[in-house]
């Protein structure tokens, strides 16, 4: 399968600089023991997106040799790795309007991952929030594993939060995997849910998706095998659009400010970009509550690939 991004949305391309990437293209093709998903142009180079099918991690590699192939191909040629297992797990989870996608592993973990969304907003990072997880796992987990979903419209607009985020990173507090959460994360408070964010007529799936891999590439990101739909809001049509494009989504039990309670294998989320506060106040006070678990290992945080491989 292969699709072209066609760019409609001249204005977003210029306020994006993503003139350095071209040719950006859905393209499977297996590598070795992985498998490409991407392709594009950047510079003088011939760039692709890979991941490993048995640990889930992405990576960029530069003008390999790499034939593509189908999307059956892909399924009969990885059939037995994590990857296509929670793929094809993934297909079942199709139906729901709300949260569709995996929300949780297995619950005899020790632990949970933390996911924390990054939607647009006119608003500062949280960046106490982050400070205060990273004191709280510093003796039981450095790096701290960290998902953030992140949008395009959001990174435009805090280039100084987005830097301080790769700079704990780049010191070895902040282990992040970086998340496909949509470019601009259509929302309209007076439309109900069945045609609101991705759902809202007129919106373009495969360029929501596309454009934003390419803003998180030409920001430093290396997107990760995950997308987290808007509001957790998807319906059968635009979740096999994603699952299409070789992606898994990613779902949530344990929406804090929303009232769900953390439990041993919870995908937790939270919102650091200033517009839900109580979530993070939430979270801060278990964070206190379960000192002493953390301290001795108890209460851990787990990298989003590792917890649901454990699934």
């Amino acid at each position: 399968m292969k699709y072209f991004l066609t760019f409609l949305l001249l204005g977003l391309l210029s306020t994006c600089s993503l003139a350095q990437i071209s040719q950006y293209e859905v393209f499977f093709a297996q590598y070795q023991n992985e498998l490409v998903i991407r392709k594009w142009k950047e510079a003088d180079a011939i760039k692709y997106l890979v991941v490993n099918s048995e640990n889930l991690k992405t990576h960029i590699l530069n003008n390999i040799e790499a034939q593509p192939v189908t999307w059956n191909n892909v399924l009969n040629l990885f059939e037995k790795t994590p990857y296509i297992h929670d793929w094809q797990f993934e297909k079942h989870r199709d139906y729901e309007l709300q949260d569709a996608g995996i929300t949780k592993a297995d619950s005899t973990l020790k632990g949970f991952s933390l996911t924390i969304d990054l939607c647009p907003s006119s608003k500062p990072l949280t960046r106490s929030f982050f400070q205060n997880v990273i004191k709280s796992f510093e003796i039981s987990e450095r790096p701290v594993p960290l998902t953030i979903t992140v949008t395009g419209i959001w990174m435009q607009k805090h280039q100084d939060d987005l830097n301080w985020l790769k700079q704990q990173e780049k010191v070895g507090n902040l282990r992040i995997t970086w998340v496909n959460h949509s470019y601009t994360h259509r929302y309209d408070p007076k439309l109900p849910l069945t045609n609101n964010f991705l759902l809202e007529h007129g919106t373009n799936i495969l360029s929501e998706v596309l454009l934003n891999e390419q803003a998180m590439l030409s920001n430093g990101l290396v997107p990760s095998i995950y997308f987290r739909f808007p509001g957790l809001v998807s319906d059968k049509s635009i979740f096999d659009e994603v699952l299409a494009l070789g992606l898994l989504p990613l779902g949530s039990d344990a929406w804090l400010a929303k009232g769900e309670s953390i439990k041993n294998g919870s995908v937790v989320l939270v919102h650091a970009n200033g517009n839900e506060p109580l979530g993070l106040a939430l979270f801060q006070k278990m964070l206190r509550k379960n000192e002493g678990n953390i301290k001795s290992k108890k209460w851990l945080l787990w990298d989003i690939s590792n917890l649901l491989s454990k699934e």
